[in-house]
């Protein structure tokens, strides 16, 4: 696992957690795109992308001040993605859909976009059938190029489940079962 003191972000944070807008600025800048990148991994939509990214950046308003540097601050941020595409697939879940789908015939949303399709064929090609334990995982290691340690602390299990889940992503993905969830 990385050692959080040689973390490139140090500065910032520092001075980011002591209340520097500027700094708090400059990082949301420095990894806006790893956010809404692996946002777009996760749910393979620009617009729930999108939606994740801004709550993600709300949400470090009020969590950067929790910041106790035990991991590196891009491991930290990744976790803080992955949950909220977890909380988005819950309230998904939990309304199924309805109201997106009324809000789009009423006319008050768009509904998905081409580009979303054609962008995120790749995404969803590969992984559309995974279980969410198993994308996770496969974004975090491949798609982010997080070590197996760094996903296993965003997700909240062993390394050597992260390694395991990756071992049965590379047999699913090449035929050889099924993954379906």
């Amino acid at each position: 696992m990385a050692d959080a003191r040689d973390d490139p972000d140090n500065d910032l944070l520092a001075a980011a957690v002591a209340g520097d807008r500027d700094a708090f600025g400059a990082l949301l800048e420095r990894h806006y795109n790893r956010i809404h990148g692996l946002a777009w991994q996760l749910t393979g939509s620009r617009a729930d992308a999108d939606d994740i990214a801004q709550d993600v950046c709300c949400t470090l308003v009020e969590k950067i001040a929790t910041f106790r540097g035990e991991a590196k601050f891009t491991t930290w941020l990744c976790g803080i993605v992955v949950n909220a595409s977890r909380d988005l697939r819950r309230r998904r879940r939990s309304f199924s859909g309805f109201t997106e789908r009324l809000a789009v015939l009423a006319g008050l949303a768009r509904g998905p976009d081409g580009r979303d399709l054609h962008d995120a064929i790749w995404v969803r090609s590969a992984i559309a059938r995974l279980k969410p334990a198993y994308r996770e995982a496969a974004v975090l290691v491949a798609g982010q190029q997080l070590t197996h340690g760094e996903a296993a602390e965003i997700l909240g299990v062993a390394e050597s489940t992260v390694s395991w889940r990756m071992h049965e992503v590379r047999r699913m993905l090449s035929g050889g079962g099924e993954g379906g969830g």
